[in-house]
């Protein structure tokens, strides 16, 4: 039996391999609470949704290269199996022809997902360094995860949602420091089980036990109790979906008038509060936005809010909101009242006080870290500049030519002809996945990079079989984490499937752009290029870097913990000297900049907006349940869907569903019976 060394985004693990099978995956020592997502990988490789050689879809390769281009419905019909030759030859010559008939701007590669670990095999890496080469494409934005909080901060705080994920105060500080945390959408165990790259130890678990242990008292608003980890003890108050912002503003309010709020800071360190007050106490529309007002519109009791200011008033508060907390109808405006909450309450840059975001979206976020770059494959420069936001794949493709708004802009959609997708799967991602399908039968042509037949790969063109982390050699390593991990291959990948990379070499030559696509390496080449570079980088912090040789026989490379302080300590002690990135360099409770755009749904400062759907709309007359689809506790969103930990998890083959048990009573329904979910 052989033992080989591996990343992925729920962790690391040791691999053993027998007769060149995979045979099992076991967690490394170091992880003191270790992801069982892994362990139930290796069934997958050999699984029968596997596919083994290049398919193109029937119907379009009958009508390639004719005025009929695209016929038939993408998501239904055969394929049929090709050599890799004629596979390759009919895709460059496809992209040739959009490329010269209607330009590259009429190329989405805006491909967007987890992807692979590996730093090298990153599949969007991939695509996106060859269509560089290859001369541009229409590209995307933001993520699915937090595209409202990411458009919104940078108005309000200075940074993106990036930047809070990399200077998030420490969860030891938490733990030293704070007298109470106040999350809303709680601090999901099972969201922490992940983070881009991978990680050498599942740090969150451990870090809120300490906080228990020191006497940290946890609040919870949101509708699922499981969102914050039973070991912590929290005080759960079981609120309407996304009515989060009217929570806030009404803690805001209870504080300012009971004088609990801190002028001072608002003074110095803020702009724009005077107008905010004015809201909340009512002088424009006679309705003060107090704990009662909250109260009514989150379901909870008013003295829940009222009490909950006092007490955050009294000693040293964190306040966390959830990503979900933004993915909402005006998710924005649940952000930006994060911040302007943490102002009020004067505690922003304090040990363990102010405010967060994403507790428990990833392990990243609030554990130990360093801020050495990590290894990376460079993606050259897009000479296309045109991009749309990561969500309007559907609006752009059935609106080409049409106008629309994101953050002050007013742009254009693109004409896109050809959708080169590799990496991620847009059919677990998008929102209202009927009107996806529809939108996906406009361009010309689709081309996907797939391991296992999913609903990304039944609905291409053509289809590339790729290899999985487990059937190729890489280098892994989460953005701030401690650790870069040696990715051996372990297994021969199935069939004719072959590597991303080996794909893009054999399209480029075809398109007259291999030498600036590969620079002349192979993937060995590239693996020793990439760590060199970050050896000559990490040898300016750390001594004794290892060789890529020592590197590679240890398996794995830990970096030196790097101390760090409380989120915005700096410009606490400092606003004038550590300005924030905002026009003002202050946070900013009102926005001059956003409201210059004239948004009627986004003014110049946080305010409660009802969302189209929710638990107080008429529409729960018909409709009285809220589906909540949030992460999965078996898997990363669709990845390893047919690995063993989450098959083991089925209920007569479907996906489980938890219902309040009232609610099921009601319906009839008991548990493990199967049952439809619809809207």
């Amino acid at each position: 039996m052989n033992k080989f060394m591996t990343s992925t985004h729920w962790g690391a693990y040791e691999v053993e391999v027998e007769d060149g099978k995979v045979a099992a995956m076991t967690p490394i020592a170091a992880d003191p609470d270790p992801s069982p997502i892994g362990p139930g990988m290796p069934q997958t490789l050999d699984d029968p949704v596997r596919i083994h050689q290049p398919m193109i879809r029937k119907a379009w390769l009958e009508k390639n290269g004719e005025d009929g281009r695209g016929q038939g419905t993408r998501g239904q019909g055969p394929f049929v199996a090709v050599s890799w030759e004629r596979a390759l030859d009919i895709a460059a010559k496809e992209i040739e022809r959009v490329r010269t008939d209607h330009g590259n701007s009429s190329i989405f590669a805006g491909s967007y997902g987890w992807a692979s670990a590996g730093r090298f095999h990153h599949a969007n890496s991939q695509l996106h360094r060859f269509m560089n080469t290859a001369g541009g494409y229409v590209s995307s934005v933001n993520t699915y995860s937090l595209a409202a909080g990411d458009v919104v901060l940078p108005h309000t705080i200075g940074m993106g949602t990036y930047g809070t994920m990399d200077t998030a105060t420490p969860l030891a500080l938490v733990a030293e420091h704070t007298d109470i945390v106040v999350s809303f959408g709680g601090i999901p165990i099972k969201n922490a089980q992940v983070q881009g790259g991978g990680m050498g130890e599942h740090a969150v678990p451990t870090s809120l036990k300490q906080c228990k242990e020191r006497g940290v008292a946890f609040v919870n608003f949101g509708p699922i109790r499981g969102d914050m980890v039973d070991y912590t003890d929290a005080e759960w108050h079981a609120t309407r979906p996304n009515t989060d912002t009217a929570i806030m503003i009404g803690l805001c309010h209870t504080l300012v008038v009971n004088d609990l709020h801190d002028p001072n800071f608002l003074a110095s360190h803020t702009v724009g509060f005077e107008k905010f007050r004015a809201y909340i106490l009512g002088e424009e529309d006679g309705i003060a936005k107090n704990a009662a007002w909250a109260a009514d519109i989150a379901g909870i009791d008013a003295n829940v809010i009222e009490n909950l200011a006092r007490r955050m008033a009294k000693g040293r508060t964190m306040i966390n909101l959830a990503w979900s907390t933004q993915r909402s109808d005006h998710g924005e405006l649940a952000f930006w009242m994060g911040a302007v909450l943490g102002a009020v309450l004067g505690q922003v840059g304090l040990p363990g006080g102010g405010f967060t975001y994403g507790y428990g979206a990833t392990n990243m976020i609030g554990t130990p870290r360093v801020d050495i770059p990590k290894p990376a494959l460079p993606q050259g420069e897009n000479p296309i500049r045109d991009y749309i936001p990561v969500a309007r794949i559907a609006d752009m493709l059935l609106g080409a030519g049409t106008e629309y708004d994101y953050d002050g802009q007013r742009r254009t959609y693109p004409d896109i002809k050809l959708v080169y997708w590799c990496g991620g799967n847009p059919y677990h991602h998008h929102q209202d996945l009927n009107r996806l399908v529809e939108a996906w039968q406009k361009p010309d042509t689709v081309i996907v990079h797939e391991p296992w037949w999913n609903a990304n790969a039944r609905h291409a063109d053509i289809i590339f079989p790729i290899a999985t982390s487990l059937e190729r050699n890489d280098i892994g390593a989460g953005r701030i984490d401690r650790y870069v991990f040696a990715m051996h291959k372990a297994a021969d990948a199935p069939g004719e499937a072959r590597t991303d990379y080996e794909v893009f070499s054999d399209l480029a030559v075809r398109l007259g752009c291999a030498e600036e696509f590969t620079e002349g390496r192979d993937e060995s080449g590239w693996i020793e290029h990439m760590y060199q570079r970050f050896q000559q980088i990490a040898s300016e912090f750390v001594d004794d870097v290892p060789s890529l040789a020592e590197f590679w026989e240890k398996g794995s490379y830990l970096l030196p913990h790097q101390d760090h302080g409380p989120f915005l300590g700096d410009f606490r002690k400092d606003p004038g000297k550590h300005r924030l990135n905002t026009p003002s360099g202050k946070i900013e409770i009102f926005s001059e900049e956003i409201d210059s755009f004239g948004y009627d749904d986004c003014p110049g400062h946080p305010v409660w907006i009802a969302p189209i759907e929710w638990l107080g709309a008429e529409l729960t007359e018909s409709f009285p349940l809220h589906l909540i689809t949030n992460q999965p506790v078996t898997r990363l969103h669709s990845q390893y869907d047919n690995g063993g930990y989450s098959q083991e998890s089925k209920i007569q083959g479907r996906e489980p569903a938890t219902l309040n048990p009232n609610d099921a009573a009601a319906r009839g329904i008991e548990e493990g019976d199967v049952i439809r979910l619809f809207n």
